[in-house]
């Protein structure tokens, strides 16, 4: 299911708002405020279309810079109004085009991410069918970051890192399996925080059950921060992300370290001899022996 369908089935009264206010509308990002619940929120959906006609209306779901400044144009009203933002991920990345890339496409990601980062309303991220690369983690740097059972979340396609490592892209698979993007795999890391299960088949076979699960695990998420400050929502999001690859942290020596110590030299020399002390032995007594020989 696509964004648009959640949007359809999980909210009411949905408005949406185009436009970033600087260059034009990107059609690729539903965006605007709705009713869940009885309460107020902001949807952003990146939308990949279902047919021929709207696919190519939607670019395939790749967001332009203007997408991600219209999504920054929202959040930071939401969060002047105090209003919870709720995000759908589906994108094989950020559109790469030239027009793309002259209007600063680089910078709206980093901006993106920076007002993400900076909201002191809850954010709750789902990945809903393909997260990749920036154009994925510009709107899932969330509170809670949640994933549908079959989805892929990573850096990059298992294509385009296999055509960079081995310049080879039938070898995805290969890359597939290195790059960890299953939920259960990053859900291992700590890179998200809940698996949303979906029905055998997927999540296409029976959309309603998938709805009803997700309908739920977003109740529960919005409530868990009820109780919280706006201080402590922020603070809880940075240290989430700060918190991401800390228990195994990169050594560039290892943690049995083998530097002598000066005021220790004669205790790690003793430590050498009796580890090393039956071939030291056979090397004197061969040594002597060939001593006595030739002399």
């Amino acid at each position: 299911p696509k964004a648009k369908f959640f949007i359809d089935n999980l909210f009411t009264n949905f408005i949406n708002l185009s436009g970033d206010r600087r260059f034009s509308e990107d059609e690729a990002v539903l965006a605007g405020f709705a009713k869940f619940e009885g309460k107020s929120v902001l949807v952003i959906g990146q939308e990949k279309g279902k047919d021929l006609d709207s696919r190519l209306k939607r670019n395939f779901g790749m967001m332009r810079p203007e997408g991600y400044r219209k999504s920054i144009r929202l959040m930071k009203l939401a969060d002047k109004f105090n209003i919870p933002v709720i995000t759908f991920i589906d994108t094989p990345g950020a559109y790469p085009g030239i027009g793309a890339e002259q209007r600063g496409q680089a910078e709206a990601i980093a901006s993106s991410i920076e007002c993400c980062m900076s909201l002191k309303v809850p954010i709750i991220a789902f990945i809903s069918g393909e997260g990749g690369s920036g154009g994925a983690i510009a709107l899932a740097s969330a509170n809670k970051v949640l994933m549908f059972e079959n989805a892929i979340y990573s850096v990059i396609s298992p294509e385009g890192c296999a055509s960079i490592l081995w310049r080879d892209p039938s070898k995805s698979l290969e890359a597939a399996k290195a790059m960890k993007l299953t939920s259960n795999e990053l859900l291992k890391m700590k890179i998200i925080d809940e698996i949303i299960k979906e029905p055998v088949g997927g999540a296409h076979r029976n959309k309603e059950e998938i709805l009803s699960s997700t309908r739920e695990t977003l109740n529960n998420s919005l409530k868990e921060f009820n109780e919280f400050s706006r201080e402590e929502i922020h603070e809880q999001r940075k240290k989430k992300f700060l918190n991401i690859g800390k228990e195994k942290p990169f050594r560039v020596f290892s943690g049995d370290n083998t530097w002598v110590n000066k005021n220790n030299f004669i205790g790690h020399a003793r430590k050498i001899f009796f580890k090393f002390k039956k071939a030291l032995i056979v090397g004197i007594i061969l040594l002597t022996a060939l001593l006595l020989y030739f002399l």
